[in-house]
């Protein structure tokens, strides 16, 4: 079963939405064992969503009222068989500090080819949030196949 994690930097507002809208696309296609989570670069542990993610995940469907944040560990990159980071600063970030697991590290927006940041809503009004919801759907729906593919890959290296 591929593992796929979302990474920002507290883990509170586009990694969470990310986290439920990959889920929510992959069981969509029948890929239900597989798993998803997320995590931030400078997460306090146990935060809940912040209120606007939850309102924007929602209106696709996705209910993430029960997150809790956390802090992004070597052993959650050792399990995840794909790393999807908000921001080239954040792949480039755990490239260096977990070098071993480079390969399985990417910007979200490579995955439909382009680089690009999704950029962090955090403190701003929640038509920014929507922004960045709808942003990670365009960018999962359009990066989907590829994301199927790499952590299918990996994971067979894996096993």
């Amino acid at each position: 079963m591929p593992t796929v994690l979302m990474i920002c930097t507290a883990n509170i507002c586009r990694s969470p939405v990310a986290e439920g809208l990959l889920q929510q696309r992959l069981q969509q296609r029948g890929l239900t064992d597989w798993q998803v989570s997320s995590a931030g670069t400078w997460a306090e542990w146990e935060r809940g969503a912040s209120q606007y993610s939850v309102v924007v995940a929602e209106q696709y469907g996705v209910d993430i009222s029960a997150h809790r944040a956390r802090m992004v560990t070597e052993a959650m990159l050792l399990e995840a068989d794909l790393v999807l980071c908000m921001t080239a600063n954040h792949a480039e970030a755990l490239s260096v500090e977990f070098r071993t697991q480079r390969h399985k590290i990417f910007t979200l927006s490579q995955m439909t080819d382009r680089r690009f940041d999704i950029v962090d809503p955090y403190g701003k009004p929640l038509s920014a949030y929507e922004r960045m919801a709808s942003e990670l759907v365009q960018v999962i729906d359009g990066g989907l196949t590829k994301i199927i593919a790499l952590a299918e890959a990996n994971a067979a290296q894996r096993a």
